[in-house]
């Protein structure tokens, strides 16, 4: 960020908030329309320019608007966003669809791969000790315009089941952080392109748990990423 003005992160916060919003490339004019920057359409314009030779925004093939790369998606959620807090029904109701299951473990990560599912609206996927792997939600993605493509739809599901291939993308999106993001132009395969995955490690009683969301680079992150953490803390509380 230390390449960035005020005005350049204002611009550029504002244009990953109106994608996440609309799943639209962003222009200058709505820019300028929708936020006070306090600057004209013009001087937006450049400086969104700017943003796109440091490799934060790129062109959109369908229109003269831009898009956020993975890195100012990344940025975003590591530095601009301010994570919301969770409310206390929001915590009771994830302890209560799997408090029944706390006596097994492996069934008490699936419940958490389901109401992880619910709360983010997305894919879940977790994966045990390299050769389980329990799903969640894969209608979800029905609600979200980049699924409307079948053939993105297609390799995702494909994804969801490859325990090595996860493991790859789960190795390689790693940060400083509990919860990390990797998006689809960082996973080698172009029909991924549209989609964000959040995901996080940890172990119970040295068993290596691995768990993913996977959904559109629009995720609710201020919220998905706190419940993450909560399941997370909540998980390793009950069991150890």
């Amino acid at each position: 960020m230390i390449d960035l003005t005020a005005r350049q992160i204002q611009i550029l916060r504002a244009v990953i908030e109106e994608f996440i919003n609309t799943a639209e490339p962003v222009g200058s004019e709505t820019i300028d329309k929708k936020y006070s920057i306090g600057v004209s359409p013009a001087t937006i314009r450049n400086e969104m320019v700017y943003l796109e030779k440091q490799g934060y925004l790129k062109k959109s093939h369908s229109s003269a608007g831009r898009l956020p790369t993975p890195l100012a998606m990344k940025l975003f959620v590591n530095e601009l966003m301010k994570e919301r807090e969770l409310s206390v029904a929001d915590e009771v109701s994830a302890k209560e669809k799997i408090w029944n299951s706390r006596n097994e473990t492996d069934e008490l990560l699936y419940q958490m791969t389901r109401v992880l599912a619910d709360k983010a609206k997305a894919l879940c996927v977790t994966v045990l000790d390299e050769e389980r792997i329990f799903h969640a939600g894969a209608a979800n993605l029905l609600q979200m315009p980049e699924f409307f493509d079948i053939t993105v739809m297609r390799n995702v599901l494909q994804l969801s089941e490859e325990i090595k291939l996860l493991d790859e993308i789960f190795n390689s999106g790693t940060s400083e952080n509990l919860v990390h993001v990797i998006y689809g132009p960082e996973m080698g395969n172009r029909h991924l392109d549209p989609i964000g995955m959040i995901h996080m490690s940890f172990k119970i009683n040295d068993r290596p748990v691995r768990v993913g969301v996977l959904g559109s680079s629009r995720f609710d992150y201020p919220y998905v990423i706190p419940i993450m953490k909560y399941l997370r803390g909540l998980i390793r509380e009950i069991v150890e």
